[in-house]
């Protein structure tokens, strides 16, 4: 579950609520009661936070349809990538207009 973009809790503790989930979910009524049981023994703040990374996990295993981890952070770093070619392209653009116009007054 490495480049998950939330930083309030550390990759550790969100690969080891998963783990938890999976292993205590037959002592529980349900998936959801496994997982508000693993948000409160590990202080997160709600089980939708478990469910989510739950769901990632399952995810990045492929065992649920969905964008993996990791092509979502080279995604992410693409577009970054991509925003600032444009930029660079729109000053290149400016200054070469800067220096035809330059090029094109008369020489005294």
């Amino acid at each position: 579950m490495s480049g998950s973009t939330s930083k309030r809790y550390p990759v550790e503790l969100r690969e080891r609520a998963v783990r938890m989930v999976v292993e205590i979910r037959a002592d529980h009524g349900s998936e959801w009661a496994a997982m508000t049981k693993v948000a409160e023994l590990l202080g997160v703040g709600t089980p939708e936070t478990i469910r989510k990374w739950c769901r990632q996990a399952e995810v990045d295993a492929g065992q649920r349809p969905g964008i993996a981890t990791e092509e979502s952070a080279e995604l992410k770093r693409l577009k970054r990538e991509n925003a600032e070619l444009k930029r660079a392209n729109a000053i290149l653009k400016s200054a070469s207009v800067f220096f035809a116009a330059e090029l094109d007054r008369p020489q005294r």
